[in-house]
Formats: C-alpha cells, sequence, structure tokens
C-alpha cells in the first residue's frame, strides 16, 4: 500500500471512529433512550429565582389507628398479651384467653377472681396447685401466654418482666421464655418468697437474657410447690426499645423512614365505638400501665391493655418529629349519640386531655403527665372533633359547643372539622376540614384534579385518609400504589388548599388483618412495606419544599407528573416525579427553563423507579422487595433531556443545581491575558 492510499485509509477510520463516537454520544445524551427518542409528551419547568410557591411545612405525615393489632401485638413491643386477665370486661370468670395451663391439669386448678390490688382492673389469676403425696410434677405447673402469635425472643437479647403476686404460703416461681410447645427453654429465672414476704400483692421482675432465638416463643409461670397463688399484670418487654420508650424498633424505624411531618392518633373508628361504652377514653389510658383497665375495640374487634396509651402517642409524635393530631370522641359513636344538651361532660373530657399535654406540671392534667416522667409540655396545635361523624344527629350542635370551648381555652389550637368542606362550604367554624377516600386505581387515578377547583377561601382541606381498595387493591398492590402516587401529585399541585395528607391504614399484623390493603405488613419478627409505602417514601422531601410551575404537554392521558426544588445538605435539587399509569413506554421530554445560562446548569443526580413486571405484584415475607424503588445515576442530565417512563411505573429524576463554570479574562503584570474559572 502507497503512501497516499495509506493516508486515506487512515482518515476513513478517524473520520469514522469520530461519527460512531458521536452517534455514541448523542445515544447517552437522552438518558435511558430506545429505539424511538421521539418524546410523545413534554413537561416544561419553570426554575426561576422567585418562581415556584412554598409547599407547606405539614403536607405529607401518617395516620396511626389502633386496627389490625397495629399497636396491642404491634408498634406497642409489650409481649404478653391480655396481661391483667381483663379481656372481656370486669367480670368474673373472665376470659383469660390466650392464656393456657402448662403441665398436668390434674394438678392444677387456674381461675379469676376480683382479687386484684388495682381499682381499675380487679380481675386477677388465681392458681391452685394440687399436688398429691408424691409432690408436684418435676416439670412444674403453671400458665403459659404466647403473645400476639408468637413472641420474637431474639439470641443475646434481654427482657424485662414485671408481674405482681401474692400466695397463702412459700412461692417458688419459675419465669421462663420457652419455645412454643414448652420444649426448649430459651431463658429462666426463679422467683423465691417467703409466705410473709407475698401475703399481699408484691411486684417482682427479672431480667431474662436470651440463649436461643424463637420468633414464636411464649412466656411461661410454673411451679412445683403446693398452694394458692394470685398473679396480675404479667408483662414481658424487650430491654432493647425505640429511645428507651416502649416502641418496637423496625416498626418505628419504617414510620421513621416516611419523615411523616405529623402523626395522626388513635384512629378512626377506634376513637368513635361501635357504641360510646367501648370508645376510646383518654383518661383510662395514662398513669402506671399496670393500673390501666384496657377496653375491647368493638369496632376491630379486639382487647386492648391501653399500653399505648394518651402519653404514649404524644411521646411516639415527638420522637418521631411530627406535629401530633390528637383525634378524640365528640359524644357519638356508630349507633349511639350523646344529644348537645348533655355534651358537656366530653367537651371537659377534651379540654382536660389538652391540659394534660398542654399544662404546666402544676395544672391538675398536667401533674399526671409529669409524674409519669414528663415535666415539659407536649407540643399539641392541632385537635380532631370527631371521625367520620358528619350527618349525625346531634354533630353540628356538639362540634358548636366542642370549638367554643376549645378556642376560648387554646386560641391557637387548630381545630378539624370532619366534614368534607371541598365541593360546598361548611355550615361551622373550622380551621381544617377532614377528606377521606378509598375507591378503585383508575378513580383515583383520575381524582387528580380533585381540587383544582375546590375554593381557595375558608378551611383547609385534610386528606387524613386515602387508598385504592377492593380487587385492584388485594393485599397491597403496585396498581394501587400507582393510582395514589398519581392523587399525591394532584395534591402536591394543590398544596395551597390541601395542607396535610396521610394514607391508611398504616399497619396490618398479618395474624388479624382486618382490612385491606395497609401499609406495612409485620408479624412478631418481620416486617415489609407494600408499594404504596414506597410511594409515600417518593414524598419525604416535599413538605416544606418548593413547588415549581410545570406543564405536561403531549397527547398521553396516563401520565401525570410534578416538578420541586428543595435543599438537602446545603445542595439545591430539582425533584421531577412522574406517574405512567399505562400500559406501554412513554418518552417524556423535560425542559428545564428559567435558568440564568451564565450563573446555574444542573446535573445528573439520581433516578429512581417503582415498577414490576405484573401490574398486581405484590410484595410479600417471602419476597419482601419484590415491588421496590430501584435507584441509579442519572448521567448526562441536563436543561433539556429525554427520559423513558416504563409501563405502570412511578419515577423520580433528581436535578443537581450547580453553579455554571465561567471562564473570563484577566491581565497579569506584563498585560498578557490569561483566562480562570469560577
Amino acid at each position: 500500500m502507497d503512501m497516499e492510499s495509506w493516508k486515506l485509509l487512515r482518515s476513513v477510520c478517524v473520520l469514522s471512529f469520530l461519527l460512531g463516537s458521536c452517534f455514541v454520544y448523542q445515544s447517552l445524551r437522552v438518558v435511558d433512550a430506545q429505539e424511538d427518542p421521539k418524546p410523545a409528551v413534554t413537561l416544561q419547568v419553570d426554575a426561576s429565582n422567585g418562581g415556584g410557591r412554598p409547599i407547606p411545612e405539614t403536607l405529607f405525615g401518617i395516620f396511626f389507628e389502633e386496627i389490625n393489632h397495629a399497636g396491642a401485638g404491634g408498634l406497642w413491643a409489650e409481649l404478653v398479651s391480655n396481661r391483667g386477665f381483663e379481656a372481656g370486661g370486669q367480670n368474673t370468670p373472665s376470659n383469660i384467653w390466650p392464656w393456657s395451663i402448662v403441665g398436668d391439669h390434674s394438678s392444677i386448678y387456674v381461675a379469676t377472681d376480683r382479687s386484684s390490688c388495682f381499682e381499675r382492673n380487679k380481675i386477677a389469676l388465681r392458681m391452685d396447685v394440687l399436688c398429691d403425696s408424691k409432690g408436684c410434677p418435676s416439670g412444674g405447673v403453671g400458665v403459659y401466654n404466647p403473645g400476639y402469635w408468637g413472641m420474637n425472643i431474639e439470641e443475646g437479647k434481654k427482657y424485662k418482666v414485671a408481674l405482681y403476686v401474692r400466695s397463702t404460703g412459700d412461692i417458688d416461681l419459675s419465669v421462663s421464655l420457652t419455645s412454643s410447645n414448652g420444649s426448649r427453654t430459651l431463658a429462666s429465672e426463679k422467683i423465691i418468697a417467703s409466705a410473709s414476704d407475698v401475703s399481699k400483692w408484691i411486684k417482682k421482675e427479672v431480667l431474662l437474657e436470651a440463649k436461643a432465638t424463637d420468633p414464636s416463643a411464649r412466656l411461661q409461670l410454673t411451679t412445683t410447690k403446693k398452694g394458692s397463688i394470685w398473679i396480675d399484670q404479667v408483662s414481658a418487654m424487650p430491654v432493647d426499645t425505640h429511645k428507651g420508650h416502649g416502641f418496637r424498633n423496625d416498626l418505628f424505624q419504617m414510620m421513621a423512614d416516611i419523615k411523616p411531618r405529623f402523626i395522626r392518633f388513635p384512629g378512626g373508628c377506634f376513637v368513635e365505638g361501635e357504641w360510646l361504652s367501648n370508645a376510646f377514653r383518654w383518661k383510662e389510658t395514662v398513669g402506671p400501665w399496670e393500673e390501666r383497665p384496657g377496653h375491647f375495640g368493638d369496632v376491630w374487634k379486639y382487647w386492648t391493655d391501653d399500653g399505648l396509651g394518651h402519653f404514649e402517642f404524644f411521646q411516639m409524635a415527638e420522637d418521631i418529629g411530627a406535629a401530633p393530631i390528637w383525634v378524640f370522641n365528640n359524644g357519638i359513636s356508630h349507633n349511639d349519640e350523646v344529644e348537645t344538651a348533655s355534651i358537656m361532660p366530653f367537651v371537659q373530657e377534651a379540654l382536660d386531655g389538652i391540659e394534660f399535654a398542654r399544662g404546666d406540671a402544676n395544672s391538675t392534667w398536667g401533674s399526671v403527665r409529669a409524674k409519669m416522667g414528663r415535666q415539659e409540655p407536649f407540643e399539641l396545635k392541632y385537635v380532631a372533633i370527631g371521625n367520620e361523624d358528619c350527618g349525625k344527629t346531634y354533630y353540628r350542635g356538639n362540634y358548636i359547643v366542642f370549638y367554643d370551648a376549645i378556642k376560648k381555652a387554646y386560641p391557637d389550637i387548630k381545630i378539624i372539622s370532619n366534614c368534607d368542606g371541598s365541593s360546598h362550604p361548611l355550615d361551622h367554624p373550622a380551621d381544617y376540614y377532614d377528606y377521606h377516600i378509598y375507591t378503585s386505581a383508575s378513580n383515583l387515578f383520575s381524582m387528580y384534579h380533585q381540587f383544582d377547583r375546590t375554593s381557595r377561601k375558608g378551611p383547609k382541606a385534610f386528606v387524613s385518609e386515602y387508598a385504592v381498595t377492593g380487587k385492584d387493591a388485594g393485599t397491597g398492590s403496585l396498581l394501587a400504589s400507582l393510582a395514589e402516587a398519581a392523587f399525591l401529585i394532584g395534591l402536591e399541585k394543590n398544596s395551597d388548599i390541601v395542607e396535610m395528607a396521610s394514607y391508611a391504614p398504616l399497619f396490618v399484623n398479618t395474624n388479624d388483618r382486618r382490612w385491606n390493603p395497609d401499609a406495612i405488613v409485620f408479624n412478631s419478627s418481620h416486617l415489609y412495606g407494600t408499594p404504596s409505602y414506597w410511594v409515600q417514601r417518593f414524598f419525604a422531601e416535599s413538605s416544606g419544599a418548593t413547588l415549581l410551575t410545570s406543564t405536561l404537554k403531549g397527547n398521553s392521558t396516563s401520565l401525570v407528573a410534578s416538578a420541586i426544588s428543595w435543599k438537602n445538605n446545603g445542595k439545591d435539587y430539582i425533584r421531577i416525579k412522574a406517574v405512567n399509569f399505562g400500559a406501554n413506554s412513554e418518552n417524556m421530554q423535560v425542559l428545564v427553563t428559567g435558568l440564568d445560562p451564565n450563573v446555574m446548569r444542573v446535573s445528573g443526580s439520581k433516578k429512581t423507579v417503582l415498577t414490576s413486571t405484573n401490574v398486581m405484584d405484590e410484595n410479600s415475607f417471602s419476597q419482601p422487595e419484590k415491588v421496590v424503588p430501584h435507584e441509579s445515576l442519572l448521567e448526562l442530565a441536563e436543561e433539556d433531556m429525554t427520559v423513558v417512563l416504563p409501563p405502570h411505573s412511578f419515577s423520580s429524576f433528581d436535578l443537581l443545581k450547580e453553579s455554571a463554570k465561567i471562564r473570563m479574562p484577566i491581565s497579569d503584570s506584563s498585560s498578557h491575558q490569561k483566562t480562570t474559572t469560577v
């Protein structure tokens, strides 16, 4: 080959390389571009300084209700179920389930009587140990408690067991954590006392350190000594709870990861009761745990010992960094009502409950809080008068009496009505109105525009319960979560009128599903988030951020998108969120305008996508991460880019706002010009 031919060949190779490089660059420049990069829609985002609108600091939070054993047997870490033998009420014989006998039934007789030392819960358990002339069985006899479908006992962890006991003679009581059938002992200690020591009720405590792990363990109380023993208020708590405040660590962390700005509690229908006799009454849930009588929640059909009570709810809110929203009973249940002329005792109970939270340590109810170890008041700015009672005979009359009394005593407290004011004005004063929506996926997706035409005058909206339910939801489907994501983007865009929103229900113990779906599923030892839980995580940075003006242009009816800006660790970000509710992938052009090209530019930071192969896919204990968000680097992003939205997906794209690099001429001492980067 001569020199000229060689030069020609080399030129062709170089040109081919450059053309190929250009093609590769252009392919990379279009983020995740597919074969047809032409965008079907364009999201135009105005990121100019001073543009946009502040999103309320309180926009996204959580709603806790005692449903599905969310608290008793869930977030509240008490391992013993029916600790005081009070389930079923103050009658004898009472319902001692799930307590059962250990050992030879012919050697022990178990019954309940009203001999407890506690005035508010008189029932105690009596064990008559009936040993014959040969003595008691070597393994002992007694009772055991399996907890809430098994106690999760972990090797090396410590558990404090406390109980009250009295006896007609000396006692030699073994306190043990065992396997579910009692065949293996995980930890054990003895309580030994003379008859003179236990002739009256006395509190005993032991600290057990587990030698093995068993998620279905039980607590046993056994003896080999003949005689009669009374037992009451038996507690077994892990020493390691969140901040030592009694909350199960893993469940609490799942809540905290949502970064909620408020927490509404304790219900819901739980507050109302099927009948007022079973409504949640806060005064019965404060003071020492062993003195709380507990009650039967007749809406969700189970007994609670109320270890998770009024004080603990406020402690939970503070620990998670969320504003407490207390929902109290307004004299109305599902089936009975107190007429307005007789409502004042309920009003006083509400005022007392506020004083418990906000009063100084010398006030009547503030002193009760102080005796529980909390001198400083809790912060309480929001209360809700009843739940889903609008339209009941005495609702409006009762509400007005509550409203006037609370505003007179606490003018700064914001009051929430549970009448919907989104479509027509309320006929009574309120700072917020409560809006609940449970519906199909397609309907909730279409409700993206629900608050577009709502009047901006009057009280703000609180969407305190929302979820997709029914066949679209299963026990937590991807389809449900995508509709909810679109609905939340709509709330975010209407956050000038919608100031708070929370999903419901939050928790479900899989052994007692009273409602489907739920955000967090658990049993004694494991947990996972449904796709709906992960959707809430996408909005963690929205509260207090800035909503950027954005316009979605194109023909697609399956896309919903928005843009916010927020700061994190001193850096400015823009987040694009987009829901593709359709069965086909969509190319979306993102056009960011309003940035001064000489001052700012954007670069890629992170892409997060929630999707799966089937729209009805769910997570489970065997596949807890089947439908979870997947993060990746967002490379080569800029003010004008095209992104691919997979079918049936929720995506977010984080753009980092950076200072532009500008080369400016400067002179040195020899008058020669140089350039520098700023």
